[in-house]
């Protein structure tokens, strides 16, 4: 307990998932959250776990991939908390899940604007605070799909390598300034994101065979992710920056294989 005590926050895509996990988890380590999402039901439910857990946390209905709506956000945030001293830049989408060639210029910047031009946006208005104060962290959600094929569709998987080469270019871009940026690569993980590939699962009866291809032989949980958002946000990561870390169970680890029966 008290990982991130007094530590003001900010967590995009808080409404469900990995974003939720995180905003509740870092509540219970004693951070002030500012919790955002487009989904206000479900934003509504995250603040509400984290009052009944006895956490303080504020929401803000907003769009991610929105310039002026993250600019905004940071600036409730600094208002609200006297300042920002972690941001964990997580909200993200999959896009449509169609073949390459019958993908549109549009589907790409969709995909693009939220996963992300939104985790820039974040470093762009949040780092300048965070400079002033001399420290500061900066987390972002990537993916093994930025790191290996097969894992999502192009402009999903495209948009995660860029935010693993966003973190390492703005690590050194913030040299000096005491404030730190990292990102987690999640593999399948159960969320409000991935649902139908496990609801699709269930429907066929080979729900066990879900996460077979990594080592640890099953799908990930959106507590894990946030436990790594956690590590990242707090002091026990003081020396780690520029970095891309993959919470897979493994499965980054190999290449293709067929598991043996």
């Amino acid at each position: 307990m008290g990982r991130l005590t007094g530590r003001r926050t900010i967590v995009t895509g808080a409404a469900s998932g990995i974003g939720r996990a995180s905003a509740v988890l870092f509540a219970s380590e004693g951070a002030r959250v500012l919790a955002s999402d487009l989904a206000e039901d479900g934003l509504a439910e995250t603040i509400a776990m984290i009052d009944a857990a006895g956490g303080e946390a504020i929401q803000a209905v907003a769009n991610a991939g929105d310039e002026e709506a993250v600019r905004g956000l940071v600036e409730r945030g600094v208002e609200a908390f006297g300042g920002v001293d972690v941001v964990y830049a997580n909200a993200g989408i999959v896009g449509d899940m169609v073949p390459l060639f019958e993908q549109t210029v549009d589907d790409w910047l969709r995909v693009l604007q939220v996963n992300l031009i939104g985790p820039f946006l974040m470093v762009k208005h949040a780092a300048p605070h965070m400079i002033k104060q001399g420290q500061g962290a900066i987390v972002c959600t990537a993916s093994v799909a930025g790191l290996r094929a097969h894992a999502g569709p192009s402009a999903y998987s495209a948009s995660k390598a860029g935010v693993v080469s966003l973190v390492q270019t703005v690590a050194n871009e913030l040299s000096g300034t005491g404030v730190r940026i990292n990102a987690i690569c999640p593999g399948l993980i159960e969320t409000g994101m991935t649902r139908p590939i496990f609801e699709h699962a269930r429907d066929r009866g080979t729900e066990d065979r879900i996460g077979q291809l990594n080592p640890m032989r099953r799908h990930g949980v959106p507590d894990e992710i946030a436990n790594m958002a956690l590590f990242l946000a707090s002091d026990d990561a003081s020396y780690v920056n520029g970095q891309a870390f993959a919470v897979d169970g493994g499965l980054s680890s190999t290449h293709p294989f067929v598991p043996r029966r």
